[in-house]
Order: C-alpha cells, then structure tokens, then sequence
C-alpha cells in the first residue's frame, strides 16, 4: 500500500458528513432511539510501510494523535516487533461517542438545534406531522424559512370539508397560489400523511395537486367551428368541455386538427364541426364522450409526434380515422418538407398498419433525418379535395 492510500482526518470528517446528510442521525435523535456510537476504519501503513517509509508513516501517525482530535476516540494496535524490526503503535479505527460529539465534530451544532426546534414545534401545532419531520430531517430543515406556512396550509386544508375550491380561494396568511405551486411537491407529502384516506385520490398522481386533494381545477376548455349553418347565432364558440354533454345539433362528422389558420379556413361541409386539438391537448377531447358515436377525423402534422397525437385520440376514441398524414401525401409535398427538432424515440401503439409504417420510416429518417411536413404547408387546395372527400363519405 503506497502513502496515497492512508486515511487522513480530512478523509473520516467527509464520511461523516456524508453519514449526516442522510439524516439518519437526526431521525434517530427525534425518535427516541440512543446514539449508536460509529466507527471508522483508517487505512494506514503495515509493518512494511514503515520500514520503507518511515518518516511518512510518522508523519501520517502523528495526524492521529489524540490531541489532536478531542472528539474522537481513537483505537490503537502495536505492528511490527518481528525480525529486529522495532514495535510501533498506529490507529486503526476511530470512534464517535455520542451525538454531541458528532455535531461539534462536523460544526453542525446549529442545524441539530434548529432541528429539533422545527420537531418540537410541528409536535406541538401539528402532530400528526412530527412523524414526518422525524423521517425527513433535512427535508424540513431546507423548508425551514417557510415551514410555518407550509403547517398553516395543511391545517386549512384539512379542516376545510366544504365545497371544493380553487387553490386562489386558499385563505392562509402569507400564502398565496404560487407559493402552493412552488412548493406542491413536499405539501403533497404532508397532505398524504395529514387527511384521511377518503380526502386522498390516489388516482391521480402527487404532480397532479388539485384532483389528488379534491379540489377545484382549471375547466378543460372546447373551442368548436360549425362548417355548416350553425344552429344559433356563433359560428365558433370556446365552451366547458364538462358542459358539452351532446353533439351539437346536427353533428354527424367531426375533423380534429392543429394548425389554427387551417381550423379557420375549412370549407363548408354539412353536418360537420372542426375542433382545434392544439397539439397533445387532442387527449383532453375523454371529457367528449359522444365523439363515439360521430364519424370522427383527425388531421395533423406528419411527423412522429404528429402520429404519437394520432395514436393518443385513438387509444380514446379507436375508430378515429386520419387524413392527410399517408404516404403519398408527404411525397407529393416534398418542396414543403422542414425538420421536427425533437423526434419522439417510441413506436405509438394505435396506429394503423400504413400508418405504423410511415412513423417507422420517419423515426429511421429513411427519406431525410427528422423529417417533418407541417400542416400548414400542404396547399388549401389540397386540403378542400381532402376535407370534400371525408364529407361525402
């Protein structure tokens, strides 16, 4: 073993502080359980090293000398002795005692004490919540500055059995909207430790605040165009999805696209109503349940994340057709190819056998890497001789 390898103090303190960081230490301390005292090894010189190099295994002995290091109990052995080599003591392993030890050791004395003082409070407002901070000690020492409003929020939360609400509608000092979405992750937490099991959708995913808590979210919003004569006096409208229960009167087809100009500039077609999908919000159109029974299009750009949207619909929706997103169309517009920038990796797993083929070829690059042909660069003309076909099918 060559000198590089002997552990140095500054090697022990820096395990130490790593033991520390995972909280274990502080966790056991709020739980009530006594200090386990902690060894370390130390790697230092054999018999060898110090005949061949004496004066640095002195060196690397004296580093450990007990005054030096008051708050470690250092454990000896002899070596050598043998061979008319003369006997020498060197550490082997250190020891700490107790956790006071410890926080002095690692100059962590101040965030022990603001520990417990965050355990002790959230004990004595909230405690259902001490079991927490005790599992996650650093969790909450990071949240320190606003632990307090995070204890306000849940308890508001929680005592809060009346009707839904939006989170603006939240009445806690010093907390507002984006604090709760600035800091949703570690109140989700506390929320699922806090309010009993009936209070908790686990559907829904931590990320996904509002539905997990049973509170109000944004309306998912439809925004239509009659292509024939409308039944009222719009001819577009944005409405609730939640409130667009029926078919429109007169509804037979439906064509879904993404591009807006190209929504606005659809011909006439009776009995056919254009939806803006605006791009992977088409999946939002699960609210739309009646699209089942409607002779239902999609249109979008013929790239991989135009397919991926494609499938996406049709997981909804399985007799969703497509048009304007085949082969001979992207070949025909070849002038008009450009570059998607980020290609999805993944095959979509609801496309038709054609379709699978084409989205295959553009992941492959087979005609040009990354290859995309945007909606709005295939001609109106086009898209009218399109959209006339579907109307009459």
């Amino acid at each position: 073993m060559t000198t590089t390898h002997w552990t140095s103090p500054s090697d022990v303190i820096d395990r130490l502080r790593r033991r520390w960081n995972s909280g274990r230490y502080l966790t056991a301390a709020a739980q009530g359980h006594p200090f386990e005292p902690i060894a370390i090894p130390l790697k230092g010189p054999t018999a060898a090293d110090v005949n061949q190099h004496y004066s640095k295994a002195l060196e690397w002995a004296r580093s450990w000398a007990a005054p030096h290091h008051p708050h470690l109990r250092i454990q000896t052995k002899p070596i050598g002795g043998r061979n008319n080599t003369p006997a020498n003591t060197v550490p082997i392993r250190v020891w700490v005692d107790s956790l006071d030890q410890l926080v002095t050791l690692l100059q962590t004395t101040a965030e022990a004490d603001l520990f417990h003082t965050l355990h002790t409070t959230t004990a004595q407002r909230a405690p259902d919540l001490a079991a927490w901070v005790a599992a996650h000690p650093m969790r909450a020492l990071k949240a320190h500055p606003y632990w307090q409003r995070l204890l306000d929020t849940v308890a508001w939360i929680r005592n809060h059995t009346e009707a839904p609400v939006y989170l603006r509608l939240i009445d806690v000092p010093d907390v507002d909207t984006k604090f709760i979405e600035s800091h949703q992750g570690i109140l989700s937490e506390l929320l699922d430790h806090s309010l009993p099991a009936d209070r908790i959708h686990n559907e829904a995913p931590r990320s996904n605040f509002t539905a997990r808590y049973g509170m109000l979210s944004k309306p998912v919003y439809v925004r239509l165009r009659y292509l024939y004569d409308p039944p009222g006096p719009y001819s577009e409208i944005t409405v609730r999805a939640s409130e667009l229960t029926a078919a429109p009167p007169g509804t037979r087809t439906v064509l879904v696209l993404e591009n807006e100009i190209t929504y606005l500039a659809l011909p006439s077609i009776p009995g056919s109503i254009a939806i803006l999908g605006s791009g992977y919000a088409a999946s939002r159109l699960h609210h739309l349940p009646w699209l089942a029974d409607t002779d239902l299009w999609y249109w979008g750009d013929i790239d991989t994340h135009g397919f991926a949207i494609l499938s996406r619909m049709r997981g909804l929706f399985p007799h969703a057709q497509s048009f304007l997103m085949d082969r001979s169309t992207l070949l025909a517009h070849q002038a008009h190819w450009g570059e998607e920038e980020k290609p999805t990796a993944e095959p979509p797993p609801h496309l038709t056998p054609a379709e699978a083929q084409l989205e295959h070829d553009l992941r492959l690059g087979t005609y040009q890497p990354r290859l995309r042909l945007e909606q709005e660069r295939i001609p109106i003309t086009s898209v009218a001789h399109a959209v006339a076909r579907r109307g009459r099918t």
